[in-house]
C-alpha cells in the first residue's frame, strides 16, 4: 500500500497552455496534472515538455501533488516524455491507457532507462475496455513496481467511446465498470479518482455528478477547469452526519466495559471493529483536510 495524501481535486492542464501552467500556483487543487497527452496536439509537444521544464525550474506549486500525464506507453513521444518527468521530478506520473501488465513491463524498463526517480509514484488511466478487463493483474502487478502504483484514474470519455456505451448524465451504463475499478483500487487500498465533467460551465451538473462519485466510493474527482475545484473540495469533505456517526461509533469502543467487544448494540444497530476502523480512517481525513485548507488560507 501506498500512503497518499488528500486528493479531492485533480486538475487538469494543458503543458502547452504557459498561461495556464504561470496560474496553476494560485489554484486550491489538491493535485496538478500537467498534460503531455491528450491536451497537446503532435506539433506542440517538444513546446509542451519545454514549458514544462521551465514552469517547474521556477518553483514549487505550494501544496498541490505535482503528477505529469506523459504520452501512451510505446508512442512516438513517451520516451521524450519520460526525460522530462526526470527533470522535472513530480510527485507522481499519471500513465495513460493502461491496458495490460504490459504496458507496466515496458514502462519500468523505460523508466530505469530515464533514470526516473525512485519517490515517484504511479497512477494508472483505466479509460479502455482491456483495461476494465484487465484491471486486477494490472493492479497486483502496480503494487509489486519499483514505482508502484498510488491512483486508478477512470477517463469515462475513451472509455464510452471505445465501447459504444451512452455517457448519459447519471451514467448508468458506465457504473457497473465504475465500481470494478472503485472495488479494486480498495482492495489494493489506493486512491481512485472519478472521470471529468466534460461541460466546465454546468458546475450544477458537476456538482451532482461529484456527489454520485463521492457515494460511489470515489476519492476525488479529476476536472478540467479551475471553476471545478472549489466544488470538488467541498463534496468530498466528510458531511456532518458522517462525523458525527464517527465519533460515536469512536466513543462507544473506548468505553472500558466495550475494550474487547466485538460488536456493539449503537442506539438499535450493530456495530462492529470493522466500523471502528472506518470511523477513525474518517476523522483522519477530516483532519488532513482541515490542515490543507487552513495553509491555503
Amino acid at each position: 500500500m501506498v500512503t497518499e495524501p488528500l486528493n479531492r481535486s485533480i486538475l487538469y492542464l494543458p503543458a502547452s497552455n504557459t498561461r495556464a501552467l504561470e496560474k496553476s500556483r494560485g489554484i486550491e487543487a489538491d493535485s496538478l496534472v500537467f498534460d503531455l497527452e491528450d491536451s497537446v496536439i503532435a506539433s506542440s509537444k517538444s513546446a509542451a515538455r519545454e514549458s514544462l521544464l521551465a514552469a517547474f525550474s521556477a518553483g514549487s506549486f505550494g501544496d498541490s501533488q505535482t503528477v505529469i500525464r506523459c504520452n501512451t506507453v510505446g508512442s512516438a513521444d513517451y520516451l521524450k516524455d519520460l526525460e522530462t518527468i526526470r527533470e522535472c521530478a513530480p510527485d507522481s506520473v499519471l500513465l495513460p491507457k493502461v491496458s495490460s501488465t504490459n504496458d507496466l513491463c515496458v514502462f519500468q524498463a523505460d523508466a530505469v532507462k530515464a533514470g526516473l526517480p525512485d519517490q515517484i509514484t504511479c497512477w494508472y488511466m483505466i479509460e479502455t475496455a482491456a483495461g476494465v478487463a484487465n484491471l486486477a493483474s494490472i493492479v497486483e502487478a502496480g503494487k509489486i513496481s519499483r514505482w508502484p502504483v498510488a491512483a486508478l484514474v477512470v477517463g469515462h470519455n475513451d472509455l464510452a467511446k471505445e465501447t459504444g456505451v451512452s455517457l448519459q448524465s447519471d451514467r448508468k451504463y458506465l457504473q457497473p465498470w465504475l465500481m470494478q475499478i472503485v472495488l479494486q483500487a480498495k482492495a489494493a487500498q489506493i486512491h481512485v479518482f472519478d472521470s471529468v465533467w466534460n461541460d466546465f460551465k454546468d458546475l450544477d451538473g458537476f456538482g451532482r455528478e461529484a456527489l454520485q462519485g463521492k457515494q460511489m466510493g470515489f476519492d476525488g474527482k479529476t476536472l478540467i477547469h479551475p471553476s471545478q475545484v472549489a466544488i470538488a473540495n467541498k463534496q468530498f469533505l466528510p458531511g456532518a452526519e458522517e462525523l458525527k456517526r464517527a465519533r460515536e461509533i469512536i466513543a462507544a469502543f473506548a468505553l472500558p466495559e466495550n475494550s474487547d467487544a466485538g460488536v456493539l448494540n449503537l442506539n438499535g444497530e450493530m456495530v462492529e471493529r470493522l466500523h471502528l476502523r472506518q470511523a477513525l480512517s474518517l476523522l483522519e481525513s477530516a483532519k488532513d483536510t482541515s490542515a490543507k485548507d487552513t495553509s491555503k488560507s
